[in-house]
C-alpha cells in the first residue's frame, strides 16, 4: 500500500481458499487487513492456510512484503464456519464458477455479517444482478473480479450491479488501490469486459489449433510477439484451466450468441481430464507437482 492510497478494510473475509481465494487473502494481508478464510472442511481450511502463507513467504523473499511471516500469520484466521465472518467489513466470495454454489455461498455469508458490511463476488462471468437477486441487501453487493495469479496481477474488475450503490463502488475503488492494483468499473453484462474479450480471443485460438492453422506455440507467439500480450491465449487457457474457460464459454454462449460456443477440441480435452497447468497437461505439458 502506498502512502497516498486509502486504507484496506480492517477485516476481510474470503469464502473459498483455493488458488484464487488464497491469492485474494494474500493481497489483503499484505495491505494490512485482518483476513479470515472459510472453507468447506478442516482439511481444506488447513490447506488454504498453507497456501496463503506459502504465497506470503514468496513475497517476503522477493522483497514485496514488509512484515515477517509470523506477523502475517497472526492476522490470518481459517476455519469452516461462516459465523467467523461476523466482524468483517468486506467478504469476498471465491468459490468455483457455478451459479448454484455461488448462490448458496452468498446466502450463507449475508446471514452472518452486519447489515452495513459489503459482499463481493469474484465471479468472472456470472451476472451480478442474477446473484444479487438472492440477497436481502443487494445494494451492499458487487463484483470484484481478481486475476490469476492474484499476487502478480495489477487489475481488479469492479462490476456494478443495478442495485449497487455508488458509495460502495467508490469504496471498492479505494480497496483496490490499497492493494496496489488498478480498478476498472464495468456495468453488469455477460462476461463483463475482461472475460468477454479474453474468452473471445482464447476460443478463436483454439479453433485455429483445431483447424490446423498453426501450432499452439506459433499461435501464442503471434500474440506475444505481434501484439505484445504477456502470455499467449492457449498458454493462458492452460493457466486459467480449460474447465474454467469451458464453463465461461458455455455461459456466454447461452447469454449472448453462438460466437462463444465452445470448440469441440476444448470439450474433448476437458472430458479427457486435460485441464491445463493444474492437471499437468492441456495445450502444453506442465509440471503438475
Amino acid at each position: 500500500m502506498t502512502d497516498s492510497a486509502p486504507p484496506a478494510p480492517a477485516h476481510v473475509g474470503v469464502l473459498g481458499g483455493g488458488r484464487m481465494g488464497a491469492g485474494i487473502a494474500h493481497a489483503f494481508l499484505l495491505a494490512g487487513s485482518q483476513v479470515t478464510v472459510v472453507e468447506r472442511d478442516t482439511d481444506a481450511a488447513d490447506a488454504a492456510a498453507a497456501r496463503v502463507l506459502e504465497s506470503v513467504d514468496a513475497s517476503i523473499a522477493r522483497g514485496t512484503a514488509l512484515e515477517s511471516v509470523e506477523e502475517y500469520r497472526e492476522r490470518l484466521t481459517t476455519g469452516t464456519d461462516a459465523a467467523l465472518f461476523a466482524p468483517c467489513t468486506l467478504v469476498v466470495e471465491a468459490v468455483p464458477e457455478d451459479l448454484t454454489l455461488k448462490v448458496d455461498a452468498l446466502r450463507r455469508v449475508e446471514a452472518q455479517i452486519a447489515p452495513e458490511a459489503a459482499i463481493a463476488s469474484n465471479t468472472s462471468s456470472i451476472s451480478i444482478d442474477e446473484l444479487a437477486a438472492v440477497l436481502d441487501r443487494p445494494s451492499r453487493f458487487l463484483g470484484m473480479h481478481f486475476f490469476n495469479p492474484v499476487p502478480a496481477s495489477t487489475l481488479v474488475e469492479i462490476v456494478r450491479g443495478a442495485s449497487t450503490t455508488l458509495p460502495l463502488v467508490d469504496a471498492a475503488r479505494g480497496w483496490v488501490a490499497a492493494l496496489g492494483k488498478t480498478p476498472i468499473v464495468v456495468a453488469d453484462a455477460p462476461g463483463f469486459a475482461s472475460s468477454r474479450l479474453g474468452v473471445a480471443i482464447g476460443l478463436e485460438a483454439i479453433r485455429m489449433l483445431e483447424e490446423g492453422v498453426a501450432s499452439a506455440e506459433d499461435i501464442d507467439a503471434a500474440m506475444t510477439l505481434g501484439y505484445k500480450h504477456p502470455v499467449g491465449p492457449l498458454r493462458l487457457t492452460d493457466i486459467v484451466g480449460l474447465d474454467v474457460r469451458l464453463g465461461i464459454s458455455e455461459y456466454l454462449a447461452a447469454h449472448l450468441d453462438a460466437r462463444f460456443e465452445p470448440p469441440a477440441l476444448l470439450r474433448r480435452l476437458v472430458a479427457e481430464g486435460n485441464l491445463g497447468r493444474k492437471s499437468g497437461r492441456g495445450f502444453y505439458e506442465w509440471d503438475a507437482s
